[in-house]
């Protein structure tokens, strides 16, 4: 079992910056696959960004554009969302998730454990 806790979220007007945290605990954590998901109101949960445990590769989803950055800290047990230039349709519940047998995946059933979202809201 791995538990995830975010943290971080909060209101930012647009153009400002967040950087979220996920904290973990459990089971090897280091070897798991990590992603970041995201909900609006009245949408499905769509893909953020996601980091593989082996060497810290990364991919994003098209509407990041260079503006979020995910890494980890092993020895914290910390994975980080780094968020920049952000617009009112980044507003949205975040998620981190772990996945133990497939890496970089942006499908959400390909993860495993989940933490419970923290809120991010940005104003115009």
């Amino acid at each position: 079992q791995v538990q995830l806790k975010e943290s971080g979220g909060g209101s930012v007007q647009a153009g400002g910056s967040l950087r979220l945290s996920c904290a973990a605990s459990g089971r090897t954590y280091s070897h798991y696959n990590m992603g970041w998901f995201r909900q609006a109101p009245g949408k499905e949960r769509e893909f953020v960004g996601a980091i593989l445990w082996s060497d810290s590769t990364t991919n994003y989803a098209d509407f990041v554009e260079g503006r979020f950055t995910i890494s980890r800290d092993y020895a914290k047990n910390i994975l980080y969302l780094e968020m920049h230039s952000l617009e009112p349709e980044d507003t949205a519940v975040y998620y981190c998730a772990a996945s133990f047998y497939v890496g970089l995946s942006m499908y959400d059933g390909e993860y495993n454990y989940w933490g419970q979202g923290t809120q991010v809201t940005v104003s115009s």
